[in-house]
């Protein structure tokens, strides 16, 4: 989807804003929803970005941005929210600033998106977790990775965790200290585990990404386990290769 609802004369500043001498990035007169207890929502607010992190929000920030050479997003009738959401700090059960990830707290990274309208807080998250494409800008980490509904980004590549599994070290026979479970892993990314002499008891497939292997059983559940000095750490079995 593409959408005209920002400047597009920013977009060319922001894409050339590089180097060690980048300037601020400032969101101006939106209805931020911070998911921060304390800080809460605010209407006609200012976000204030220096480089990966959020530097100030709320009113008033705008009347500096001359001064500190802000490049300035206007984001009238527009609504900004987390683009990661923390729901133990939404709940107010994080003490700490420092603690609350997922909010638009200064200090915290800034992702986070814009969507159009001015949408209650609920909303406007169902509306970027069901709906992403409806987003007007999204930034990560502090660069803007789509912009007018157009994603200014290139889609991450996949990592071929299939063929990672079959040239993977940790193949064979895995049993745990007690004997009860074998697990085999073999070459075309399949397992199959005995557990107490039943042979069978569990089949799937598996994919291995570095130390960590994730598990998708015939049965439809998911586990996962973890290789840590030739060993296997897996649903709180201990495993040793034979």
């Amino acid at each position: 989807m593409s959408v005209r609802i920002l400047d597009e004369a920013v977009l060319a500043k922001i894409i050339g804003n590089t180097g060690d001498l980048r300037r601020p990035l400032m969101f101006v007169n939106a209805t931020i929803h911070t998911l921060d207890p304390v800080i809460g929502d605010l209407p006609a607010a200012d976000l204030l970005l220096g480089g990966d992190v959020i530097v100030g929000v709320g009113p008033g920030l705008h009347t500096a941005a001359e001064d500190d050479g802000a490049i300035v997003v206007d984001c009238t009738g527009l609504t900004i929210v987390p683009a990661i959401v923390d729901g133990v700090a939404v709940a107010g059960l994080r003490a700490r600033p420092a603690d609350r990830v997922g909010t638009l707290t200064p200090g915290n990274p800034a992702s986070f998106a814009v969507i159009a309208g001015r949408a209650p807080g609920a909303s406007a998250l169902e509306m970027i977790v069901w709906r992403p494409e409806q987003a007007v800008a999204i930034v990560v980490d502090g660069e803007v990775a789509l912009f007018n509904g157009r994603r200014l980004t290139p889609a991450p590549a996949e990592p071929d965790l299939r063929l990672r599994s079959i040239q993977s070290p940790y193949l064979g026979m895995w049993i745990d200290e007690t004997g009860f479970v074998h697990q085999e892993l073999t070459a075309d990314g399949r397992y199959d585990e005995t557990r107490g002499g039943r042979p069978h008891a569990y089949q799937g497939s598996f994919w291995i990404d570095g130390d960590r292997i994730v598990y998708r059983d015939d049965l439809g559940f998911w586990a996962y386990g973890v290789f840590t000095d030739g060993v296997l750490h897996h649903a709180g079995y201990t495993f040793h290769r034979q």
